[in-house]
């Protein structure tokens, strides 16, 4: 196994910021659980709730977890639904696989990761998570790039935020 990242909070005034109006009790700042493989077998690494949840077929939710990752170059972190979670309730991403880039970390709002999810449940299903618990899962993948690759800019920001427009 290779040991290539570590997880950290954001500054409370990040997470806190993050956080609409209409969000009644996020955890608090002490609470925020690190994101942790339940076994040592495990590839991916779970990522917790900040706040409690209930979704009705067809809902979606964006959850400011809290954390940044810190990569080394030639890593991706890939999001994805915990696996029980889109078997029961076909949860899925609204991106379908976050991509946590490496530089991400580095932005603006300090790579907060944030997880946006639907319940696209076919079976009128109500998805239900408790602040603390796992809902998504994340994995750690190397990648490559092509021999005449000479890209040099940063990035400062989010979703979007390379598109060349």
């Amino acid at each position: 196994m290779y040991k290539i990242a570590s997880f950290e909070k954001v500054s409370e005034n990040e997470y806190y910021g993050a956080f609409d109006m209409n969000v009644d009790h996020p955890a608090d700042y002490g609470e925020i659980k690190l994101p942790q493989r339940a076994t040592k077998g495990s590839a991916g690494y779970d990522f917790y709730s900040t706040v409690d949840f209930s979704l009705l077929p067809g809902e979606t939710i964006k959850i400011p977890t809290g954390i940044r990752a810190k990569i080394d170059e030639g890593w991706v972190l890939m999001l994805y639904p915990r696996s029980g979670l889109g078997f029961k309730y076909r949860l899925q991403l609204n991106n379908t696989v976050g991509i946590i880039d490496s530089d991400y970390y580095y932005s603006d709002n300090q790579g907060h990761i944030y997880i946006k999810i639907t319940n696209c449940t076919n079976e009128n299903k109500v998805l239900n998570i408790k602040k603390g618990e796992a809902f998504a899962q994340g994995v750690f993948t190397p990648f490559g790039v092509t021999k005449d690759d000479y890209v040099s800019t940063q990035r400062n920001g989010g979703f979007g935020s390379t598109d060349n427009k």
